[in-house]
């Protein structure tokens, strides 16, 4: 993948994933947690750079309570999305080991 279409990339899936964080209390709805970690997942993305993401995320937000005055403990909930995310990705894994030590 050239760097450009890399750079879009990553810019779409923190997009996803804005989206996802956004909604995730409001409207559970698991087909974007799917749909992201495929991404994710099939684009070979390290999980240490999904970690960076969501804690770029949560910074971004966390500037923004505190420009606007309020205080920016209910973030601490969101660390939820992030584990559901890894937990998705690390079922993925597991299945996909599962299919090689079973051939």
């Amino acid at each position: 993948m050239s760097a450009q279409k890399q750079a879009t990339f990553i810019q779409d899936l923190k997009t996803d994933y804005r989206a996802i964080v956004l909604n995730y209390f409001s409207h559970p709805n698991i087909k974007p947690i799917e749909n992201f970690t495929d991404k994710v997942f099939y684009s070979n993305i390290p999980v240490p750079q999904v970690i960076q993401i969501h804690m770029d995320l949560i910074d971004e937000f966390s500037k923004q309570l505190k420009i606007e005055g309020r205080s920016d403990e209910v973030l601490l909930d969101y660390r939820l999305t992030l584990i559901d995310i890894l937990a998705h990705l690390c079922e993925m894994y597991r299945r996909k080991i599962s299919k090689h030590s079973h051939v």
